[in-house]
């Protein structure tokens, strides 16, 4: 078994999240980007030659328990996300991931968005 999948499978929802606390610069982190609405970065595990996170400010512990009130900051990610390929140069594509749930393996529980490029991605992803 993976190490993500036993990470997702021990993790636990609610409470604070290594995400609460890079967002409250307990933490230090380079944000390669940063708005009101979300931060990224890069992964500190990459899985691809480039692999980097969109995390809204707003604490979502995962995507099945957004509201529809979230709809537009949502949104906002997957643009950001695209913002930031375009600025990387990823002309050829990148994969966005957003893991829900133990089955999804989710290891952190405050919504991120995973976007990975550089390498040819594979089908069925996993």
């Amino acid at each position: 078994m993976a190490d993500e999948v036993k990470l997702a499978q021990s993790a636990q929802a609610g409470g604070d999240t290594i995400f609460g606390k890079i967002l409250r610069k307990e933490i230090p982190c380079k944000f390669i980007y940063e708005d009101q609405q979300c931060v990224a970065f890069d992964d500190v595990n990459p899985q691809a030659p480039i692999h980097y996170l969109v995390i809204p400010r707003k604490l979502i512990s995962q995507l099945s328990k957004a509201e529809d009130s979230d709809e537009s900051l949502i949104g906002h990610l997957l643009v950001v996300a695209k913002k930031i390929a375009a600025e990387r140069g990823l002309k050829d594509g990148f994969r966005i991931v957003i893991n829900d749930g133990p089955v999804g393996a989710q290891s952190v529980y405050h919504l991120h968005v995973h976007v990975l490029s550089g390498r040819q991605m594979q089908w069925p992803p996993g």
